[in-house]
């Protein structure tokens, strides 16, 4: 078993629904194995300026539902220098605190693994972001969330445009990935999804729309996830209206409607277990890990896994998504 006394843990880039419910957890993780858990507020930008605070179990009360982050996230260009990093360092020093728990996607990751190995400190990552891009992990905290936010609207965009006759444009937010776009998709009936790692051009969307049209669809919704090679939904809106006006065509963008809101049971779940494992992995001794969900159960997984690797989208619902746009 590890000495550590006392933990500090930070937010850090995006924020996802969940990241609250990782806190809460982490805080009464430390309190029930008798650790001190100090909030770092800002994330990095905290760290390296020294925006502590101890928390108690009271200080996470009715958080777990909540939206956001509790200790709020920002940039911080000085955690990238060596001088950066070296006065978060003797913050660290100075307030005791013998290891950190870094929550948020792979960029928070590759700071906290570098910070880990320079200065000795134990190091441990909770994966928290939208976008559920962060390889080594089925699940990102925050990812259910922001489908089922998608799913919902995309239900409603579904009613007026059935009521019209018209072909909607849904883009969705996702970096450089499909991942929300692709689950969002099959799970709201696109009749094509468009994204980064399955590439479709304008001109098999539009045999597509047209085949749908023939099969006397009424309206159809192609969800775009943003970064494609195409653009986003606006251009290739234009590019198909251009060439196909069977449609009255209308585009919505998600954008960071998608971020917001209460996170769903399982994002809840997920992120309870993850600050629960965080805490006992650094109390064992352990460092440069981060909490994993895969197959079902919460496991360590090498941090640098999260940035050196790159996630492979699930070829098995391209299948059924391509199975049931029909």
């Amino acid at each position: 078993m590890s000495d550590i006394k006392r933990i500090a843990l930070l937010t850090s880039g995006g924020d996802a629904p969940g990241m609250n419910a990782a806190v809460r957890a982490v805080v009464r993780s430390c309190v029930y194995y008798n650790a001190q858990a100090v909030g770092v507020y800002e994330g990095y930008n905290g760290l390296v300026n020294g925006n502590f605070r101890d928390l108690s179990v009271r200080s996470v009360n009715n958080i777990l539902g909540n939206g956001g982050t509790f200790l709020r996230s920002s940039r911080c260009p000085e955690f990238r220098t060596v001088e950066g990093r070296k006065q978060a360092y003797d913050n660290m020093r100075q307030n005791k605190i013998d290891g950190l728990i870094a929550i948020g996607g792979d960029g928070t990751f590759a700071g906290a693994h570098v910070f880990g190995k320079e200065f000795g400190i134990q190091i441990a990552g909770i994966p928290a972001t939208i976008d559920n891009d962060i390889a080594g992990t089925d699940y990102s905290i925050g990812y259910d969330s922001a489908s089922n936010i998608v799913v919902s609207c995309i239900d409603k965009i579904r009613d007026t445009a059935l009521s019209h006759n018209r072909l909607f444009f849904v883009e969705v937010m996702g970096r450089d990935t499909g991942f929300i776009a692709l689950r969002s998709g099959i799970a709201s009936g696109a009749v094509c999804i468009m994204m980064p790692e399955r590439p479709v051009s304008v001109e098999e969307l539009v045999a597509i729309l047209r085949k749908g049209f023939r099969n006397k669809k009424s309206s159809s919704i192609v969800v775009v996830a943003e970064g494609n090679a195409n653009g986003g939904a606006i251009e290739i809106a234009k590019a198909v209206q251009e060439k196909y006006t069977d449609y009255e065509t209308k585009v919505t963008i998600l954008g960071h409607l998608q971020r917001g809101g209460d996170p769903s049971c399982f994002d809840r779940v997920i992120a309870s277990e993850m600050g629960v494992a965080a805490v006992e992995g650094l109390l064992s001794g352990n460092t440069g890990f981060m909490t994993s969900y895969r197959c079902g159960k919460i496991v360590q997984e090498p941090i640098e896994t999260s940035y050196t690797q790159k996630k492979k989208i699930n070829e098995h619902l391209v299948k059924i998504a391509q199975i049931l746009s029909i």
